[in-house]
């Protein structure tokens, strides 16, 4: 196997030419395919040093044992020849979307009681079916449209004479469903509905309108008023369907809008397609083991040659949410292979922006489902990580606040948000021990010091202390983030900090680093995020607090007693948990307790049982005998 020096040495004798490079590995099999504006800089680059490159680069250079490559004309003609060979060599560690774009029907069966439903296939069975259709999810949605328009069963009932018995189920009562499973409609009547259906799905929501208005009228003059009603209602459902798309579409014509979402090492595109103003397919595809460390402008360059490799239908525009590498070379390409220009677009508010959001939403939901959590908590994540400018997504989120009472038991509280959850078995409680008196300030400095000296003790784990967040959020203004900067600092950190700001009635308001405020007030799913941040450490911290107060107050009422200082003090409700306890407790139990002796534990006993030289009033012990009486 040739040695990395012996590759790098290989590479710096390339010309400065354009062209496409192809790594193998010791079986020879192709592993990587790239193209570069000029193979010396771009291939000796793998070969160098390793540090700045991403886990998975890494991980492909130590499984090549050899390259070759192919000269071309220009770094276009290097592309167009990347894409080919990529569509026929897959190699491992280039991005392999999966092409699953077959065509699908929408099948009306040939029976008693006929049936509208969804398929992926054709099938020889003397039903009629409409299609074919490109997108599997419009064809689905159309089906599910159809349905609670004309009130059509989507379940597997069957719809026998003894079926008449039963009750019908929730769709009936909301009507979406005539219940033909029950008897609620003739059989007339429901092959009605279902050619009406049959004639909504071939000629669309306009013509469909037209037939229905007319035979409403017609219904209407000859006074069969029950027949108007229906097709009244059935047009209402059609106008109201109708409008929900155009929600979705307005004002966008012929374009896609790509998206990209990732977490812990993985990824998720999603593709939303607009055609003549109107939805028309959604498509998202799941990509594993990307590294936390990924270019994402060079991995929406490959999942758009990869996309629209698999694809015939390029659209004039193309929204993306962030930059792609070589994005004119790539507006390029699209250009020639769709016959006319092609361009990208970067929206930033409008009607573009809100179509991205719903791309990224969609993008978000698919990649926490794989993950097993929620697609709001990631997308809450992702526009908090926008809103701050964060590198990536803020998946470990670290959170402190200090409390105190004038000074007086000085603590502070630490907790944990894990893919925008709270994760309380990382949640940790402070003690203030380096002054006394009241400076939150210089409180928060100390937590956020030993803290991160339990990082270093702790880094080899990667667990608790032993991981490092990536946001910090401090419950106060820029003086508390002042404070802490020079810890991040010393220790020579670069996490994300800021504090979080409330207004006059103690409600979160906006984020702040030591020379800003950034509202979150607009950003609804970020702000509900932030303000369950701050109420939680905020709960967590003033709860020790009331906690050690009321130790406090314990131990305070034991130094009262002759012989018992406060370690005593500490040890007694260490040991008996509470001043019940203590005081119904005999002198040989409380001398069980660790560094207390005979006197002391008398002396104790005495101050709970003796006043004035009388004994106090206790309840004693039953005895066998009490019992028997």
């Amino acid at each position: 196997m040739m040695t990395i020096k012996e590759l790098r040495s290989k590479a710096m004798k390339l010309p400065l030419s354009p062209g496409v490079y192809i790594m193998k590995n010791l079986k020879q099999e192709i592993i990587y395919i790239g193209k570069a504006k000029a193979l010396k800089n771009r291939v000796s680059q793998y070969f160098g040093s390793d540090k700045n490159h991403p886990e998975k680069v890494r991980q492909m250079v130590s499984n090549v044992n050899d390259f070759d490559y192919i000269l071309c004309d220009s770094e276009f003609e290097a592309l167009v020849l990347e894409c080919s060979l990529i569509k026929q060599h897959k190699p491992k560690y280039n991005i392999l979307l999966k092409d699953d774009k077959g065509y699908s029907y929408i099948r009306v069966s040939k029976e008693e009681w006929p049936r509208i439903t969804f398929e992926m296939q054709k099938k020889d069975d003397g039903a009629e079916y409409l299609g074919p259709y490109m997108s599997s999810w419009y064809a689905k949605n159309a089906v599910d449209e159809t349905l609670k328009i004309f009130r059509l069963p989507s379940c597997s009932k069957t719809f026998s004479a003894d079926a008449a018995k039963g009750r019908p189920c929730l769709n009936y009562y909301i009507k979406q469903c005539s219940a033909p499973c029950c008897h609620k409609i003739s059989r007339k009547e429901y092959g009605e509905s279902v050619a009406a259906a049959v004639d909504f799905l071939k000629k669309g929501n306009s013509d469909s309108i037209k037939i229905m208005t007319k035979k409403m009228n017609d219904a209407a003059e000859n006074l069969e008023f029950e027949l108007a009603a229906k097709y009244r209602d059935r047009i209402t459902a059609v106008k109201r369907i109708t409008e929900k798309q155009n929600v979705v579409a307005a004002n966008i014509s012929d374009q896609d809008a790509v998206s990209l979402m990732t977490e812990g090492g993985d990824a998720c595109f999603a593709v939303i397609r607009f055609e003549g103003g109107r939805l028309y397919d959604k498509e998202d595809f799941l990509i594993k083991d990307i590294g936390d460390d990924a270019d994402l402008a060079s991995l929406r360059r490959e999942f758009i040659q990869q996309f629209y490799t698999m694809r015939d239908k390029i659209p004039p525009v193309i929204a993306i949410d962030g930059e792609a590498e070589n994005e004119a070379l790539l507006a390029d390409w699209l250009s020639q292979k769709a016959g006319r220009k092609v361009k990208f677009l970067h929206p930033q508010k409008g009607e573009q922006m809100h179509i991205l959001a719903m791309s990224r939403q969609n993008a978000a939901e698919r990649l926490a489902q794989s993950r097993g959590h929620l697609g709001h908590e990631l997308t809450a994540l992702d526009e908090l990580a926008k809103l701050l400018g964060l590198p990536k997504i803020p998946v470990l989120i670290e959170s402190y606040d200090i409390s105190n009472l004038a000074g007086t038991e000085n603590v502070a509280g630490m907790i944990v948000f894990k893919n925008g959850r709270p994760y309380k078995s990382s949640y940790r409680r402070f003690r203030i021990k380096g002054f006394t008196g009241q400076d939150d300030y210089a409180s928060m400095n100390e937590v956020l010091t030993r803290r991160f000296e339990e990082y270093f003790k702790n880094k080899d784990t990667g667990e608790g202390f032993g991981q490092l967040p990536d946001l910090i959020l401090l419950d106060g203004g820029k003086g508390q983030v002042s404070a802490v900067r020079p810890v991040l600092e010393r220790f020579g950190l670069t996490i994300p900090l800021f504090g979080m700001v409330k207004d006059g009635s103690h409600r979160t308001r906006a984020i702040t680093d030591e020379g800003r405020e950034i509202s979150i007030t607009s950003k609804r799913q970020a702000f509900t995020l932030v303000s369950t941040i701050q109420d939680e450490v905020h709960r967590f911290a003033i709860g020790y607090h009331r906690l050690s107060r009321k130790k406090k107050t314990f131990s305070s009422s034991l130094t009262e007693i002759d012989g018992i200082g406060q370690e005593r003090a500490k040890a007694l409700l260490s040991y008996f948990k509470t001043i019940k306890r203590i005081r119904e407790a005999d002198v040989e139990e409380l001398m069980n307790v660790k560094c207390m002796t005979r006197p002391s534990a008398e002396a104790v006993y005495r101050y709970y049982h003796y006043a004035d030289g009388s004994v106090i009033d206790r309840p004693e012990k039953k005895t066998e005998s009490d019992d028997t009486r």
